[in-house]
């Protein structure tokens, strides 16, 4: 049984999403950022704090590796996809679905959340950041849904239709 992979912007509904998604299908839900603090018993801003944003790719990396094989629903980290082996193993284990949140919804979802390193930055990068991964995420995506100003199970929903 395959994956199904939950990729998207932080504060694009990956988690919220994917723990209804699971239930739905009836298949295991896995957290990808609470299976890294839990394998390594070490928080996301801990890590980052230690070794960067490089570190942190590693760890997540090696969690992906371990679980490509679990026939679950995953929600992943937001940079995820920007790791060309995570890309491979993500297409060859599952399928890859975009979760698109526009950048205003992002801004009002998120606000200033400690646990997100890379949002905790000015308006500008932040921006950057969303730019630049916009069009990976829409290269690796077997589909797209849209899930600005909708409830979490309208959007369960609409990727239980795109993916049966």
């Amino acid at each position: 049984m395959q994956n199904i992979y939950l990729i998207g912007f932080m504060g694009s509904g990956k988690s919220s999403v994917g723990k209804r998604l699971a239930e739905r299908l009836q298949k295991p839900f896995i957290d990808l950022d609470q299976f890294i603090e839990e394998k390594n018993e070490k928080s996301i801003p801990d890590i980052f704090a230690e070794g960067g944003e490089a570190s942190f790719r590693e760890y997540e990396a090696e969690a992906l590796n371990s679980v490509k094989n679990k026939g679950a629903v995953i929600a992943t980290g937001g940079g995820i996809i920007e790791t060309t082996g995570n890309q491979a193993i993500m297409d060859n284990s599952g399928k890859i679905i975009y979760l698109h949140t526009d950048f205003d919804s992002i801004i009002e979802r998120l606000q200033e959340d400690p646990n997100r390193p890379l949002w905790n930055q000015d308006h500008t990068k932040r921006r950057a950041l969303f730019e630049k991964r916009l069009p990976t995420y829409k290269q690796w995506a077997d589909v797209t849904v849209n899930t600005s100003d909708q409830a979490v199970d309208e959007i369960v929903v609409q990727v239980v239709d795109v993916i049966k």
